[in-house]
């Protein structure tokens, strides 16, 4: 296909949604996926054998509201490690929104699509040395200020964010959740939900929470956990899982457990989408990025294919993206490149557990709305 303008050449293409694993030439044109083949020519032609093409990662928990908010990391250093959509999830709020879009979303070559918060600040107050919950102060809920800033950026939106739990709304109990969602219906939007310790219980938000929206942290430790201490599944999550509830890792600073992990997997259970959470307190460990995150699933079990399901389509779906997460012909070409190394590697979760695994995911590249980015090799032109 001579009108293709890059091809990315031999890579092992994995894209579940296609339920394509195959060597296979990836074919750009015009800022989108024009061919997957045996075969292609290109007057740009990037060699990619012995990595995996995925579609382009998309990361459903990060902050990037950077040098705004004191969580945000710069969104160009996830870019670098693989991602392609970052969904902010909360970093901003009606009251600080504008800035967000105006600074970092509308000038960053990264797509990033973010959950509004409900606390008119957003996240404002996280540290190593300070931490106040957003959703503790119920005087910053606002809902009426959230309507007109979701409204008006709908097109960059995901939905809203409500954080609730110990440390994040004190002894607020479900009153956030509650203004959330009534917020939610309003605007027929998802939520992403935040829990931590209790008040509340995980029962208790699982049951204010409707099909489509998502409980990040899912395979927390305890409390709130989602296992029984016989090793199974709360019912209330099962539950909520043939409700249509979206499970995401959301691994963050606190937030993972291997046991806990060990355990969902075990019964069955795997989570619907696969996050980092990476903000200023754990993107140098234990989160570190997605790649890292991922690398922590296929080392506790889980098929590669199944794990790149979990950040590209299933991704895609949560956030209501369905021209993401596919390398489909038609399909926006946002294209990761991805390195798979045997060794031995160590790796931590939220509690200081160790897991000694023999496989790690890195980053080699992206290709963005078509333009390739951090090449992996060097690029050599054809006649």
């Amino acid at each position: 296909m001579s009108s293709l303008d890059l091809v990315l050449r031999g890579g092992r293409v994995v894209d579940p949604g296609q339920g394509i694993d195959a060597v296979l030439d990836v074919g750009v044109a015009d800022g989108r996926i024009a061919a997957l083949a045996p075969r292609l020519d290109a007057p740009q032609i990037h060699d990619v054998s012995g990595r995996i093409v995925t579609p382009g990662l998309i990361d459903l928990h990060t902050h990037v509201y950077w040098g705004g908010t004191s969580l945000g990391v710069d969104p160009l250093i996830l870019a670098r490690r693989g991602c392609t959509t970052l969904v902010d999830t909360g970093s901003a709020g009606a009251g600080n929104f504008d800035g967000f879009r105006r600074h970092v979303i509308d000038t960053c070559p990264v797509r990033i699509v973010a959950y509004l918060n409900i606390s008119f600040a957003g996240i404002y107050a996280f540290s190593k040395t300070i931490m106040v919950g957003e959703s503790g102060d119920q005087r910053l809920l606002a809902p009426i200020d959230t309507l007109a800033v979701a409204e008006a950026n709908r097109d960059v939106l995901a939905g809203l964010k409500v954080r609730v739990g110990h440390h994040a709304s004190g002894t607020a109990g479900l009153v956030p959740l509650e203004i959330a969602r009534q917020t939610a219906e309003r605007l027929d939007m998802r939520m992403m939900v935040h829990i931590d310790h209790p008040p509340p219980t995980l029962e208790q938000v699982l049951a204010l929470m409707r099909p489509g929206d998502v409980l990040t942290h899912c395979f927390r430790p305890f409390p709130n956990s989602p296992v029984t201490r016989d090793g199974g599944v709360l019912p209330a999550v099962s539950e909520a899982r043939e409700r249509g509830i979206i499970f995401d890792i959301g691994h963050g600073m606190g937030s993972f457990s291997f046991d806990v992990a060990r355990t969902m997997l075990a019964n069955g259970f795997a989570p619907d989408t696969i996050s980092s959470d990476v903000h200023a307190l754990c993107i140098e460990g234990p989160a570190f990025d997605l790649t890292t995150t991922m690398s922590k699933f296929l080392c506790l079990g889980m098929p590669l294919d199944e794990v790149i399901r979990r950040t590209t389509v299933n991704a895609a779906q949560a956030i209501e993206r369905p021209e993401l997460g596919t390398l489909a012909p038609g399909a926006i070409a946002d294209i990761s490149i991805l390195s798979l190394e045997a060794g031995a590697f160590d790796y931590v979760d939220s509690t200081g557990a160790i897991l000694q695994g023999a496989e790690r995911l890195t980053a080699a590249g992206i290709v963005i709305g078509g333009r390739l980015w951090e090449a992996c090799q060097e690029t050599r032109q054809v006649g």
